[in-house]
């Protein structure tokens, strides 16, 4: 205790003449400090030999955003060839068990769900996102009754009126848009594509009377609600910062939108169009419960933010690798003279299977830039890996990495060539899944509650994930995709600024990757241009 007092003593009184500032940052240290050297005494003096090998790093806090967020496909890969396809990581202060490669994505996607648990992982991200009571606020069974809810907006009939709608909103945005006037110039793609994808989705998916309360602020919005997954936020959900500051004004702008909507159509004595809001309106739950209002609004924000941050930074990647190859952009033209005829026709659902080209540009830049990099689950009963002596125990997290898988060898030749021509079937770079293995159609189907969907999480290709948390946006999400891809193609000629081949970084701030900005790209409009 003497000693204690004689150093603790003049510490405290220095402290104490700290200004506030200094003293938080002090406490701060202070408590990475007391983290780390418990990580360490965790990571050498607790191991067990049922569990996976512990990867040793030194911070468990915003080390692992140094070690992991800022590049985790190196970080799974590099700990992959050291350790093999299930390891263990100590992740903002959590045991994090990673498996990687088909069979791990399996293990982990199609576990069962007394075994798995999604919504303990992310509430603290998506409920001050969505708002309260949908997605992961609510009982895993209410959830698949609202994805079946949502699937009303997902058929193929739909997906016929959807191709106009969107082919007009990004002629009518690309017109009006002054970085994209006169015959070439440079501009920041992803922020355009973000707003592209925002109109686009919001009037296909929710009908005009939304789409027209929205202007170009929306897209950044959606952006500030996208900064609320940020990794740091599964400790500090909850805290005053900047990015949560303006994450929940957002959400409030956004959420009071459509309350607003809908206290418009109940004061009309009619529900308006019979879009997606019409039918939760008019949608119960078991017991014949009606939706409430509030419900109906989060569940539109989490319907056009599940796909937006998706949708966006693909169609950014897209336009970007494009950029660095413009033969593959003249293929893609060609494949529309060839297969629609020289005038372009208006395009329509039906011409998007007449272009497989497009489909494959989709296909291949969710391989090299899958959106979600890792999914996480939280672990209910132990858990036994097949063919393993390890024991996954209830005090671990479990971390799917189906990246990892996409651009491994054994299944992709040259994996880290974006190469839209692998996909036919005579390439010499075809994936093995093309090869070798029959189409979804043959995969076993099961149903979670909101209808059949293929189980396939054995796939070393997983871009919308797999399981009962499959993204059910799949289809929507390629029609989105093939049509702004079909409409900009026909319209201009990209290449990089420099001239070169090369395409730029990738940002894991969000635990949705997209492109470093400013991501500049050279357009030039092409003879005959549409706009």
């Amino acid at each position: 205790m003497g000693i204690l007092q004689v150093v603790a003593g003049p510490l405290s009184q220095q402290f104490s003449q700290l200004g506030t500032v200094s003293q938080i940052g002090v406490a701060i240290a202070s408590f990475l400090f007391v983290a780390v050297v418990l990580n360490v005494l965790q990571q050498f003096l607790f191991k067990k030999p049922n569990e996976p090998p512990l990867v040793f790093h030194w911070f468990p806090l915003i080390g692992s955003t140094i070690t992991y967020g800022m590049d985790p496909p190196r970080f799974f890969k590099e700990n992959r060839e050291k350790y093999g396809d299930c390891f263990t990581f100590i992740l903002l202060g959590k045991k994090t068990t990673v498996y990687v490669g088909p069979k791990g994505n399996d293990f982990i996607l199609n576990g069962k769900i007394r075994d798995v648990n999604a919504e303990e992982i992310y509430t603290v991200l998506t409920t001050p996102v969505f708002g309260k009571d949908v997605v992961y606020d609510c009982p895993n069974s209410k959830l698949m009754e609202q994805k079946k809810f949502m699937k009303i907006a997902l058929t193929t009939e739909a997906f016929r009126q959807y191709v106009p709608i969107i082919s007009d909103e990004v002629t009518s945005y690309l017109k009006r848009t002054a970085d994209f006037k006169g015959k070439s110039g440079i501009v920041d793609i992803p922020p355009k594509m973000a707003q592209i994808t925002i109109f686009t989705a919001s009037h296909a998916l929710q009908g005009k009377e939304i789409r027209d309360k929205f202007d170009e602020t929306l897209a950044d919005l959606y952006h500030d609600l996208d900064m609320g997954f940020s990794p740091i936020n599964f400790m500090l959900h909850w805290a005053p910062l900047p990015w949560n500051n303006r994450r929940d004004y957002a959400q409030r702008t956004v959420a009071k939108i459509y309350m607003d909507t809908i206290k418009e159509r109940r004061a009309r004595g009619e529900t308006g169009a019979q879009d997606i809001m019409w039918h939760l309106m008019n949608s119960t739950y078991k017991g014949d419960v009606p939706v409430p209002d509030h419900e109906i609004a989060h569940m539109m924000i989490a319907l056009l933010m599940a796909g937006q941050h998706s949708s966006s930074s693909t169609s950014s990647w897209i336009m970007l690798r494009l950029a660095s190859r413009p033969d593959i952009m003249e293929d893609l033209y060609n494949e529309q003279v060839k297969n629609l005829g020289a005038d372009l026709p208006p395009l329509t659902y039906e011409d998007l299977a007449k272009l497989p080209l497009h489909a494959a540009i989709v296909k291949e830049t969710l391989r090299l830039h899958a959106p979600i990099h890792s999914i996480m689950r939280a672990v209910k009963t132990p858990m036994p890996v097949p063919g393993t002596k390890y024991v996954i125990p209830t005090d671990h997290v479990l971390l799917a990495a189906p990246g990892v898988s996409a651009t491994d060898e054994a299944y992709f030749p040259q994996p880290d060539l974006w190469e839209p021509h692998r996909w036919e079937k005579d390439s010499p770079l075809a994936p093995t899944i093309v090869r070798n293995v029959a189409s979804e159609e043959d995969d076993e189907k099961i149903d979670y509650g909101y209808g059949l969907v293929s189980k396939g999480a054995n796939s070393p290709y997983l871009p919308f994930g797999a399981g009962r948390h499959r993204c059910i946006g799949e289809q929507f999400a390629n029609v989105q995709l093939q049509t702004i891809l079909a409409i900009i193609v026909r319209n201009f000629k990209f290449r990089n600024v420099d001239g070169s081949d090369k395409v730029i970084g990738t940002d894991y701030a969000s635990l949705f990757s997209r492109p470093l900005e400013p991501a500049k790209i050279y357009w030039e409009r092409r003879e005959g241009c549409q706009l």
